[in-house]
């Protein structure tokens, strides 16, 4: 069920954009002629960065100095498996020693530089949300009052009150669009269609 509500917004933000291109010139204001493409546009990049940035921060980035440290690890624990015979205990207890601090070695690592990745993605994070929120309030102080798109009554039955907030009014057999209903459309559509993008 909620697959098709999706899907139904969808269709409503691609007719839309499609009304807007067609009947644009005599029907909108000039500013508001390409606004709900172009706010689409806007709502689905901001939506790809922040997937882009949630994906970075699960994957983490591997560095060289962890996997020689892995390898070093390793290779004296095979190294000490070896020397198993009593004549060279004290050079395999050794070897585990030197084994167990080079562990230590890569957890101090890890751990170091997993706090300074989530501190750098968490201020990217913060950045891009006060760009959002920036270049939202810019939208909607901008096209306030003023229709972004205009689509006929019959394809928004239920919704037409709802698409309209904010735009000060209808015009026979169409409902005019609003820039706060719009971007909640569209960020609701974006969303949906970055589950399918992989980076």
């Amino acid at each position: 069920m909620n697959a098709r509500i999706k899907l139904g917004f969808l269709f409503i933000c691609i007719r839309i954009s499609r009304r807007v291109l067609m009947e644009g010139d005599n029907l909108i204001e000039d500013r508001g002629f390409v606004a709900a493409p172009l706010t689409f546009f806007v709502v689905v990049v901001f939506q790809l960065i922040s997937k882009w940035l949630d994906q970075l921060k699960k994957k983490g980035s591997k560095k060289t100095k962890e996997a020689e440290l892995r390898s070093e690890i390793k290779q004296l624990l095979r190294e000490a498996t070896a020397l198993s015979d009593p004549a060279t205990f004290a050079q395999a207890a050794k070897l585990r020693r030197t084994a167990a601090t080079k562990e230590k070695q890569l957890a101090q690592y890890m751990e170091h530089h997993n706090k300074e990745i989530n501190l750098s993605y968490d201020l990217y994070g913060k950045v891009l949300l006060a760009s959002k929120v920036v270049v939202y309030l810019i939208l909607v102080l901008w096209f306030w009052r003023t229709p972004i798109a205009m689509i006929a009554k019959q394809l928004v039955q239920p919704f037409g009150e709802l698409l309209s907030w904010g735009t000060g009014g209808h015009l026979t057999g169409h409902v005019m669009v609003g820039i706060i209903p719009w971007l909640i459309l569209s960020t609701r559509v974006s969303k949906y269609v970055c589950k399918f993008v992989e980076f």
